[in-house]
């Protein structure tokens, strides 16, 4: 089988059966309150944050997130974004672009810059210790295939990232899509629900990371 699309089958196999994390959460939340090309831009963060995290696995680079001295804190600090995240998306209120204010006035829906998405999908994952030791897990084994071969490597993993790059803006226009048969109060609970998932998220991360490092 060519080894470009190798990748693609390892990055449609993330995608499928790891792919509804935070960001999975974050990426259809994004997608339903800010627009397509928002959740575009949540979708190119995390791409970038996954290519930056196989470039420094494969440079080595991964034994400063792994050190046990570094572990906890990267740990700790991942799950507490995350908790922010999903504090702040449990109590946005829904704004449409309909909206009226209390003169009948039209509301001008507006929001962050695109490329704030964008950082906000690079650094969800970026402090995440368990990402990183997946990946390490991922690219040992990999390597061990090709036998270190750094051509063979790019192209396998190109297919890979774009792969779930891909299949995150899949699940952002999906998620775009049937916005339009979601009321404002349907809307409103999905961010509840959402705000939920990444807390649970967030706090679940924390204590895993602090019963690790006790044991």
């Amino acid at each position: 089988m060519n080894i470009f699309f190798e990748g693609v089958l390892l990055g449609l196999t993330l995608a499928t059966f790891f792919g509804f994390g935070p960001a999975f959460f974050a990426l259809v939340q994004t997608s339903i309150h800010r627009g397509f090309w928002s959740a575009t831009g949540l979708a190119l963060g995390i791409f970038l944050n996954d290519l930056f995290m196989v470039v420094l696995c494969l440079m080595g680079a991964i034994q400063i997130v792994t050190e046990p001295s570094n572990y906890l804190w990267f740990g700790l600090s991942s799950g507490i974004i995350l908790v922010i995240f999903g504090l702040v998306t449990f109590s946005r209120k829904v704004i449409t672009e309909t909206a009226v204010n209390e003169d009948d006035v039209p509301i001008k829906v507006s929001g962050p810059h695109w490329l704030t998405f964008v950082a906000k999908g690079f650094f969800m994952n970026v402090v995440n210790p368990f990402v990183w030791i997946f990946w390490v897990g991922v690219i040992v084994g990999i390597s061990a295939r090709f036998g270190g071969n750094e051509q063979d490597l790019v192209t396998f993993f190109s297919g890979t990232l774009i792969m779930v790059l891909l299949s995150d803006l899949a699940k952002a226009y999906g998620a775009f899509s049937i916005k339009r048969f979601l009321t404002p109060a349907m809307i409103g609970k999905f961010n509840k629900i959402a705000g939920v998932g990444l807390m649970g998220f967030g706090v679940y991360l924390i204590i895993r990371v602090l019963i690790e490092h006790i044991l």
